[in-house]
């Protein structure tokens, strides 16, 4: 059974193309090398498939013997392919989940929520307390005017605060800028800028010449209030102090206001605010100053102090989250340790 140009069609020859076939497929190790052996040994130009073409010119009599060698060769190679595949495949599929495998033994990766920093919240917490009351929150520049930050506020060329002990200047000096002490200069902004009457509230960072330890920082926050109308009197502003401190605090929460001086206030108050846990036993800490807008305040931001009366205040955002939360030390406010802002999530 021989035919030009293709070799005898025999038992041999079929069985030697059927095992060169089988011995490539078990020499693939992977899907795409069996690929290949398939296509060299089981496709249109393989060995087996050109014998099977040439079945058509074997001679009439001898084909049917042909035939069947040729099916029986090609059964074996179309088998062992399909066993190899499923060997493969398995081989694999092994290997990915080898790969993809968890130990869940092992301590795993946490994703931690993130957190704001705590004054941040507090002061956005202390601004809501006031626009619930109907008051405005403002903000101003860091980088003041010496105008603003002292003469506005009725402080003398020789008052202590605008010492360079105290307050950071800025060069050249002649150019009287300061970072501002305080944010008081924001509440004469807006006595310039702003309608009568006038009820605003300004949070924001200051700067003052204090060393970094429990009780004190460089930089700190305040929020300070002004309100400006007819007929207000120190009634007013205890009313409004004992609505924030019980904010604040709790409903239970007291404060008490004792005789001071200050120069943009008269007359001028200190604020205390009832601590039972503060460091060493329950007692009055100081929380901040208050008092009546002096005079001389309303008259150099163009106001008549005959028709129109008011009350400031102001208190440190530091000093208040403190309190509110029991803490000792500023300053762990100051660190930059994001454990310090985690543990309060995203509520004060």
């Amino acid at each position: 059974m021989t035919v030009s140009g293709t070799p005898a069609i025999t038992e041999t020859a079929i069985s030697q193309a059927a095992d060169a076939a089988i011995a490539a497929f078990s020499a693939a190790t992977t899907v795409a090398e069996l690929r290949l052996a398939r296509a060299a040994h089981a496709g249109e130009q393989s060995p087996l498939a050109q014998f099977n073409a040439s079945l058509k010119s074997v001679a009439p009599e001898d084909r049917a013997t042909a035939g069947k060698l040729v099916g029986q060769g090609r059964a074996r190679v179309a088998e062992a392919l399909s066993a190899r595949e499923a060997e493969l495949a398995v081989a694999e599929e092994n290997a990915r989940l080898a790969a993809e495998a968890v130990d869940v033994t092992a301590v795993p990766s946490r994703w931690r929520t993130g957190s704001r920093h705590p004054l941040s919240l507090l002061m956005e917490h202390m601004g809501d307390v006031f626009v619930a009351m109907g008051w405005e929150v403002a903000e101003g520049p860091e980088l003041e005017n010496e105008w603003f930050n002292f003469d506005s506020l009725n402080m003398d060329e020789d008052h202590p605060a605008r010492s360079e002990q105290d307050t950071f200047f800025i060069d050249p000096v002649d150019a009287h800028l300061v970072l501002r002490t305080q944010t008081s200069p924001v509440q004469i902004r807006s006595l310039l800028t702003r309608e009568l009457p006038l009820y605003v509230v300004s949070p924001g960072k200051v700067f003052r010449k204090d060393e970094l330890d429990a009780t004190h920082t460089p930089v700190f926050h305040q929020i300070e209030g002004i309100a400006i109308d007819r007929g207000l009197t120190m009634a007013n502003l205890r009313g409004t102090l004992e609505h924030l401190a019980r904010a604040m605090f709790g409903e239970e929460a007291q404060i008490r206001l004792r005789p001071n001086y200050f120069p943009f206030t008269e007359p001028s108050a200190e604020m205390d605010v009832w601590q039972p846990n503060a460091k060493g036993g329950a007692r009055w800490v100081e929380w901040g100053g208050c008092g009546m807008v002096n005079r001389n305040v309303l008259r150099a931001a163009g106001i008549d102090p005959d028709e129109y009366q008011g009350f400031a205040f102001g208190m440190g955002i530091e000093r208040t989250l403190q309190f509110r939360n029991d803490m000792n030390d500023m300053r762990d406010m100051v660190e930059g340790d994001i454990r310090f802002s985690q543990q309060f999530g995203m509520v004060v």
